[in-house]
């Protein structure tokens, strides 16, 4: 049932927000139809190497890239998290994004296999994690291997950049079948280059504000 409308507004908002809910109609078939799009994608590129990377919320030790799907889900997605070896923090927007993912871990791992990859060492990740609060993500060390390079999570100056792959598991082997490409198109004229928007929250809420997302404010890792 269509909302009437709210306390005390005027005709003039009510003409504009029906106008406007028709362009929201029209963004949700939109994000409906690429996803659906983005599902139909033919199988990409077989893993070439089954990486191992070192684990660092559990006790040390290593794992596998194979060894991170779980028996009854075939759908593994990587978050490759701005994390370089010499540096002591990592870059505070994917911090926060992994807040966010740190909270419905649980929930995503009902379905899919989760997983978190950075350049920094082992125990580096852990002692962040453990300051940030983190519980339930897993987060493993590619210091070891050359994944962040492979998927293009990592420039050839070794600069890390955010990438967001998904490989699926088959009878045949382990394939790629999607990675936030978008990371690297150019971008609209004033447009900032983000790309895993649907994986972080805190934009989306911003826009539904008067000010917006604004053109200055980013996160930090604290704001005392």
């Amino acid at each position: 049932m269509p909302v009437d409308q709210f306390p005390n507004e005027s005709a003039e908002y009510r003409q504009a927000r029906e106008k406007l809910l028709k362009e929201e109609k029209a963004l949700r078939q939109n994000i409906e139809s690429v996803a659906r799009l983005r599902r139909e994608l033919p199988l990409g590129g077989r893993l070439g190497e089954n990486y191992l990377f070192e684990t660092a919320t559990e006790a040390a030790g290593s794992v596998s890239f194979a060894e991170l799907f779980a028996p009854d889900k075939s759908s593994l997605v990587i978050y490759s998290f701005m994390f370089a070896p010499g540096r002591e923090l990592p870059c505070p927007s994917c911090s926060s994004i992994l807040d966010g993912l740190d909270g419905i871990a649980p929930h995503a791992g009902q379905r899919i296999n989760l997983a978190v990859v950075a350049r920094a060492p082992a125990e580096r990740l852990r002692k962040f994690a453990a300051g940030r609060g983190w519980r339930h993500l897993r987060l493993l060390s590619s210091l070891n291997n050359s994944y962040n390079r492979d998927y293009h999570a990592e420039l050839d100056t070794d600069r890390q950049m955010p990438m967001l792959n998904v490989f699926t598991r088959r009878e045949d082997g382990i394939f790629h079948t999607y990675g936030t490409e978008l990371l690297y198109a150019e971008s609209e004229s004033g447009q900032e280059p983000r790309h895993v928007d649907l994986i972080w929250p805190l934009w989306n809420l911003f826009d539904l504000t008067p000010q917006g997302r604004g053109e200055d404010w980013h996160p930090g890792h604290d704001y005392l």
